[in-house]
């Protein structure tokens, strides 16, 4: 009987892998170098060889392992066909079918920040519910949904690209996605920071932020907490974005919970409450009800929720 399971997130620097038992305990968690050279086409044989070595340093056999699920930095089909992930030299192709045939293996691929709203909803903020939406405000805004216990992919594998909501058709700074007026370009950590640079550039207004020699989210929430105008200002900005962004996103998806993770997620409460004041604002009425609960599992929800991706293939 299949006893364990394997969790692969795949990054841009490195390549993240837990080894858990089909419970989903986590037993044991490494990295290797993500090898991008060459079209990233040694990034697989790499992944397989570690997996292999490491069931040989278990001393397990194939047999008691149900597979691995694969998270991935760009939109991914349902098959597991890959649509081009840049951060990877990778062009279209599909993963599942190529890993398997490395490894005799079964396999899942998916879009590396629904994996980790898998792994939320598995064994993190957002257990215990069977509808979330994810929402990682890191150096970009990504997302993930999950609505009855199945994830929403969509047809090209951009189901909860929710960080490219244009919420500024007046923006003039270009997004990394090539549109102006995303959503990651004002709730992102880049995006805040870039807001608060905006503010110190274009005012005199007297802030302890001009102390700061570089500006970070951290520094900007830290600021809030004490007092400063300027930076109050901002997180109430930052809140007001987000919050109406995600009462949008509810009126399609009318989740239970909005897990909030990635490095911004932090601030915590403060975070929270001025996001939630504005989303009660501007939701519609039936979605009010809606919680939101900080993301528990850090930089380990993208292993988790492939690790989930395969058991429930």
């Amino acid at each position: 009987m299949s006893k364990y399971v394997f969790g692969v997130d795949i990054g841009g620097t490195t390549v993240k892998l837990g080894f858990f038992t089909t419970e989903g305990e986590l037993l044991d968690k490494w990295e290797i170098t993500t090898r991008k050279d060459e079209g990233g086409k040694n990034i697989l044989p790499d992944v397989a060889a570690s997996i292999t070595a490491k069931i040989e340093e278990k001393g397990i056999s194939k047999d008691e392992v149900v597979g691995a699920g694969i998270g991935v930095p760009g939109p991914v089909r349902d098959d597991g066909t890959v649509l081009r992930c840049v951060n990877l030299g990778w062009g279209v192709f599909n993963v599942e079918t190529e890993f398997e045939s490395i490894t005799g293996l079964p396999c899942k691929v998916g879009n590396d920040a629904n994996m980790a709203s898998l792994g939320e909803m598995w064994q993190g903020g957002g257990k215990g519910f069977s509808s979330i939406v994810m929402v990682t405000l890191g150096t970009g805004v990504g997302g993930g949904i999950i609505i009855n216990g199945k994830m929403l992919y969509g047809t090209n594998g951009a189901g909860g690209e929710i960080g490219h909501i244009c919420v500024n058709d007046a923006e003039t700074d270009v997004c990394g996605c090539g549109k102006r007026g995303c959503l990651e370009q004002y709730t992102s950590a880049t995006g805040i920071t870039r807001m608060a640079e905006r503010a110190l550039t274009n005012t005199d207004r007297p802030s302890k932020l001009r102390n700061v020699q570089y500006i970070s989210a951290k520094e900007i929430f830290d600021a809030a907490k004490e007092g400063d105008d300027l930076a109050l200002e901002l997180v109430e900005n930052h809140g007001k974005t987000l919050g109406k962004a995600l009462a949008t996103v509810a009126c399609v998806c009318d989740p239970e919970a909005f897990v909030i993770g990635g490095g911004v997620s932090r601030a915590g409460d403060i975070l929270i409450e001025t996001t939630q004041k504005y989303y009660q604002q501007y939701v519609f009425h039936a979605c009010k009800n809606t919680k939101f609960v900080l993301a528990t599992l850090g930089n380990d929800a993208g292993i988790y929720g492939c690790a989930e991706a395969i058991l429930t293939k």
